[in-house]
């Protein structure tokens, strides 16, 4: 199934149910008395959080939500019934804005929910207007229309680790080595056309597709994916032993970033120089020297090395956990 990190949804609150006319005799007043109960309110319409980055992509053939309408009022006093609220599921992380109203509302934790649109209120059944002066009222009002809305829903990953880098730097096979992911992997560049995701002991890890210069004005495919890395709490800067300077290659991929924005200069990060195998020792040390002049966190990393993995692995949770305290 396609990753789908954009939608439109029609959303309709619920109508109100309309009030009635209508009579109840009896021993004290034979001609009746007014008895018309009143409309049942409309259903309100909800959003709620869950963890499903995949959910978008099952509404693309089905975008229209529309909550249930109030019930008319009855005999005897009786009012309608209301109508049934509707809960639109979407995937931790997403911003939803409303498009006639203004407003947005973003859904950063399990369970989250809030009310986006309100159903309309019932009307007024007769015996509301009964009073000293007017024993017998005739009239009654019509429920209220509910409130409706386009809803722009747009998911921006939430995840403890985002991996970043050039297109063919090496991020979706790191992915896989660590958690056992199945990200598409190919020796090509943008391989990755969605983001993959993967559990590290408990820490999400995202693959964010290849970013090249110029991203943050919208050159290639990293734009549409940027949205994705902000929302991450560190970062992993992937660097290939093929860069010809990755010293140079860091600080323009570095520069993408925060000119799309400013707070990810905040980020904790790491290096992962990525494909170490295909360096010689020489190589690999002096890249892991010019690298240490903006982290001392730089790990030379091949994907074949059980052993490598294991203890970069463990490097990463230890700085996570860091970064907790």
């Amino acid at each position: 199934m396609k990753f789908v990190d954009e939608i439109i949804l029609k959303v309709f609150a619920g109508n109100g149910g309309d009030g009635v006319v209508r009579w109840h005799a009896n021993r004290n007043n034979p001609k009746g008395g007014p008895a018309g109960g009143n409309g049942g309110r409309g259903g309100d319409v909800l959003i709620r959080a869950v963890r499903d980055n995949s959910l978008l992509s099952k509404y693309r053939g089905n975008n229209v939500f529309k909550a249930g309408h109030g019930g008319a009022g009855g005999k005897s006093s009786l009012h309608g019934l209301d109508g049934e609220n509707v809960v639109i599921d979407l995937p931790i992380g997403s911003v939803v804005t409303l498009k006639e109203k203004g407003k947005t509302f973003e859904l950063l934790s399990e369970g989250e929910e809030y009310i986006v649109l309100r159903g309309g209120h019932g009307g007024l059944g007769n015996e509301h207007f009964k009073s000293s002066t007017n024993v017998s009222p005739t009239e009654s009002t019509q429920g209220k229309s509910g409130e409706r809305d386009i809803l722009e829903v747009e998911l921006k990953l939430i995840a403890d680790i985002g991996l970043v880098g050039y297109p063919n730097a090496g991020k979706s096979s790191l992915l896989n080595a660590l958690t056992n992911a199945k990200a598409k992997v190919g020796n090509y560049a943008f391989t990755t056309l969605d983001p993959n995701l993967g559990n590290l002991f408990g820490y999400i890890i995202a693959d964010i597709p290849g970013i090249i210069e110029g991203a943050s004005t919208g050159k290639g495919l990293g734009h549409k994916f940027l949205k994705h890395i902000n929302r991450t709490k560190t970062l992993i800067f992937c660097i290939s032993v093929e860069q010809e300077d990755p010293i140079s290659a860091y600080r323009a991929l570095f520069d993408e970033l925060v000119k799309y924005d400013r707070a990810m200069a905040e980020l904790p990060f790491v290096i992962a120089l990525t494909k170490a195998d295909m360096a010689s020792e020489e190589e690999v040390a002096k890249f892991v020297k010019d690298l240490r002049e903006v982290t001392d966190k730089v790990y030379p990393i091949s994907i074949y090395d059980d052993e490598i993995l294991k203890t970069f692995a463990d490097e990463i949770i230890i700085f996570l956990r860091s970064l907790a305290k």
